[in-house]
């Protein structure tokens, strides 16, 4: 796996453009054209890591879906908790799904010979001082929404049978891409519980966002990549910053994606 540079690749590799936290307002039409377009020249598949919208509403959802027009390679991606705002969550997910995105939510697919797995992901702090379900009713359940989240991401994982599989998430699944941010607010970026399926189930790479001022990429306890692809984050880089991040991974060509370019979804068995 390397990122990709220079726009060039092997035949026996694909490039992920990867990029959260666009936080889409009913007022910014023409804003992410040139983001999209450019991602389509520069990688086989466009990752979307939450907060599409700024309230989490329809309006704003529309206003993404006709940015992705721009889009000439598939789309895929998870929704954040800034689109769950307005609990027009369903609503959003359909509208951006109508323009040619797959949103996953527990589910997988394989697009570009790689496999993708997502969902939103949760907080709860990470490794020792994750929260514990005890105590409250809300504790028990603000946990159990975590616990609830890996579970669906390890059972879209577990359908996957690319050489390279991807978790998409919106929340982060390890301390390590947090970091820059204050302390303080760490249990709210993430959580471990996340981490758990990603190592388990032999991760290429992870992609997240809402780490806004956190650290670009770290690692899980077990050495799978991930990167924090806030948009906030990457343009602190300067004024020639690349608004998403490239990154390369092997594929195999001789599994072809199901139904060629289409965003086809594996669905994943989710637990009750």
């Amino acid at each position: 796996m390397s990122d990709s540079e220079n726009g060039h690749r092997s035949a026996a590799t694909s490039r992920i453009a990867a990029v959260g936290d666009l936080h889409c307002t009913v007022e910014s039409g023409g804003r992410l054209q040139e983001l999209f377009t450019r991602a389509s020249a520069e990688a086989d598949v466009i990752a979307l890591c939450g907060d599409l919208t700024d309230y989490g509403l329809p309006e704003e959802a529309h206003v993404v879906a006709a940015e992705l027009a721009a889009a000439r390679v598939p789309v895929v991606g998870v929704l954040g908790n800034h689109d769950h705002e307005s609990g027009k969550q369903v609503e959003v997910a359909q509208i951006l799904t109508d323009a040619g995105m797959k949103v996953l939510d527990g589910d997988a697919v394989q697009l570009a010979g790689i496999g993708f797995a997502g969902t939103k992901g949760f907080a709860g702090g990470f490794d020792i001082h994750s929260l514990g379900a005890w105590g409250e009713t809300a504790t028990k359940a603000f946990v159990q929404a975590a616990i609830d989240e890996a579970m669906k991401l390890e059972a879209g994982l577990a359908r996957l049978r690319t050489r390279s599989r991807v978790a998409l998430l919106h929340y982060s699944p390890i301390s390590g891409t947090v970091r820059g941010e204050p302390e303080q607010i760490y249990p709210f970026l993430g959580s471990s519980r996340l981490e758990d399926p990603i190592d388990r189930m032999e991760v290429s790479a992870v992609f997240h966002g809402h780490a806004h001022h956190g650290a670009t990429e770290g690692r899980t306890r077990h050495g799978v990549p991930t990167y924090n692809v806030s948009l906030p984050l990457l343009l602190a880089a300067g004024r020639r910053a690349r608004p998403f991040r490239v990154v390369e991974l092997p594929v195999d060509a001789s599994m072809p994606d199901e139904g060629g370019n289409e965003l086809t979804p594996v669905q994943a068995r989710t637990r009750s």
